[in-house]
């Protein structure tokens, strides 16, 4: 298997983006085509011991910056983005992983002539990612790609969303919802209420509406919705969980009392101690369930190749996890099945 990174993609490419690669490499056994300056590579790898790992160098002359507009994409052909797509067009690789400009990415993925394209028959690509609830993550979509959806726009999200739950999660016959603001069939915007019709007779395990309070509940396996309602979804959660993080922090370190505790170890911390201890794993689980690095990157579903978005401020962890992302849905054959089940569908 042979999965294309973007070197230069990122908010610190290209080093964080090698030091994930060469993890990938030795951890996942694949094949790991870096594409950027050949001369900042290389300069990177030199920090590694890559010995025994096939990490091959693909020059590319240019760079889409992460502030820059999708029109840079048209202007750019020798981009690190345009280069590694065209190999994956091209059936030279097998996957593209970039964590650069996410508009960017989608927009070299469905350009003519540069990226994978659409598959045959989707109208919109949507972009999922997991959101950590219950004792598995759920898939969310689309989180961005397409902010004005047409009800034919979230039945393919459901189809796509429910083959990449399957196929790459791993969760047999899937639950899938669509985002309301009420439980009933009756409830929520005209595109929601026009949908609901549609995921019934769909074929799907549809399990109706879903309002934002139970998305954390796991009612379903697969959530759909337009881009504008999942990327603010998506961004309350992130920003929500920062406020607690920090919340917990000042309350167990912000009072007089409590810093006295922790200095002085007074007899109640210690005989708690034990119990804090004990409460480490937990706490560590949550910790790792609810880090963004763990999932690595949201795949881009309705292209024609596999191709894996990884977040802007991407660590090495991060950029290793969406290299795992991008081999298992090559192994799960996520494009063969996204097509064969457009096509019994008709």
């Amino acid at each position: 298997m042979k999965i294309v990174l973007d070197a230069m993609g990122g908010d610190h490419a290209p080093g964080v983006a090698i030091d994930g690669a060469v993890m990938a490499a030795r951890e996942y056994g694949v094949e790991i085509l870096l594409v950027g300056h050949e001369e900042a590579i290389r300069r990177e790898l030199a920090r590694h011991d890559t010995t025994g790992l096939s990490l091959p160098l693909v020059h590319a002359g240019e760079v889409i910056e992460m502030e820059e507009h999708t029109e840079a994409v048209k202007r750019k052909s020798d981009s690190s983005m345009a280069v590694g797509m065209r190999l994956v067009r091209d059936g030279e690789a097998d996957a593209f992983v970039s964590a650069g400009n996410s508009g960017a990415v989608m927009a070299t993925a469905i350009l003519r002539g540069i990226g994978v394209g659409r598959i045959r028959g989707i109208r919109r690509p949507a972009l999922a990612t997991y959101y950590p609830v219950g004792p598995t993550p759920l898939l969310l979509l689309d989180i961005g790609a397409q902010a004005d959806c047409k009800t034919e726009y979230l039945l393919q999200f459901a189809q796509m969303g429910a083959i990449y739950a399957e196929r790459v999660m791993g969760i047999a016959n899937p639950r899938v919802a669509v985002v309301s603001n009420g439980e009933e069939a009756d409830k929520g915007n005209m595109l929601v209420r026009d949908t609901y019709p549609l995921l019934e007779a769909s074929g799907l395990n549809f399990v109706g509406n879903v309002e934002g309070k139970d998305v954390t509940r796991g009612m379903a396996d697969v959530v759909v919705t337009d881009g504008f309602t999942g990327n603010v979804i998506v961004k309350l959660t992130e920003g929500l969980v920062s406020f607690l993080a920090k919340y917990l922090k000042g309350e167990l370190t912000g009072s007089g009392l409590n810093k006295l505790a922790l200095a002085l170890m007074v007899p109640g911390l210690v005989l708690a101690l034990p119990g804090l201890l004990l409460l480490l794993p937990t706490l560590k689980r949550i910790a790792r369930r609810m880090d963004y690095a763990e999932y690595g990157g949201a795949p881009l579903l309705g292209v024609d190749g596999v191709v894996v978005i990884a977040h802007g401020r991407s660590n090495a962890k991060a950029i290793k996890n969406a290299i795992r992302q991008a081999r298992q849905a090559v192994e799960g054959e996520m494009i063969a099945t996204i097509k064969k089940g457009l096509a019994s569908e008709g």
